[in-house]
């Protein structure tokens, strides 16, 4: 079994962070209560630059956060769109990024929920157990407009119907309880401090280490001869 799968393909290598990461900007993440997270979002019809440069700054703000998936919405834009960089129950990862994504109806009779610990980048702190399916298949597209189709089980299959909850305006909040939503709010209250403090140091590290990369990669100018 490969130990890597980007764009639901099996690659033999792949760094540490998606090469998109390297293009991108750290955008704020939403949070719950605000309405760009609370509405089904507008499907992509536009394929183009604009798009490509959201993706590269989607994987980055997931990084900084160590999220294992981030929704367009999630960075205040109104776009059925999401990354991933997540495990399996396997221990494979899987890296990449689906556009206008629609999660397919499961037999019920092949189907086992997971009822396991789940968190949000957007419910900053808080880790609840919501039941899910122990499998996910996701269609969609490519930041070109071609046809995709994402597969995947346990911790993985998790997340692609989290982030596909989030395309169509739901947190994992809304599965809740309201006890359970009642304590997973207090525990944002009281963690959501030291989350953005490692948020804001992560910042600062993948920052450090992208711009060493990026000397790395750049060849020195030249001396200039001419005064």
């Amino acid at each position: 079994m490969p130990s890597v799968f980007v764009q639901g393909h099996p690659v033999p290598s792949y760094p540490p962070l998606a090469p998109e990461a390297r293009r991108g900007s750290v955008r704020r993440i939403t949070e719950t209560g605000e309405e760009v997270l609370h509405k089904p979002c507008r499907d992509v019809t536009e394929f183009g630059p604009d798009l490509a440069a959201l993706i590269d700054d989607m994987f980055l703000t997931m990084y900084v956060a160590d999220g294992a998936g981030l929704a367009a919405n999630q960075v205040g834009v109104d776009l059925r769109l999401f990354v991933y960089d997540c495990p399996d129950d396997e221990g494979v990862r899987h890296v990449g990024y689906i556009v206008n994504p629609v999660l397919e109806p499961l037999d019920p009779a092949g189907r086992r929920l997971l009822d396991e610990s789940e968190g949000c980048l957007s419910v900053p702190g808080a880790v609840m157990d919501v039941p899910r399916p122990d499998r996910a298949v996701v269609r969609g597209q490519d930041k070109d407009g071609n046809p995709l189709v994402i597969e995947g089980t346990g911790y993985f299959a998790r997340c692609l119907a989290h982030e596909t909850d989030h395309t169509n305006g739901h947190v994992y909040l809304d599965r809740l309880s309201k006890r359970e939503r009642k304590e997973a709010l207090r525990q944002v209250a009281d963690r959501r401090e030291d989350v953005f403090a490692r948020r804001s140091a992560n910042a600062e590290a993948l920052s450090r280490a992208l711009d060493g990369a990026q000397k790395t990669l750049t060849p020195s100018a030249p001396p200039c001869s001419a005064r």
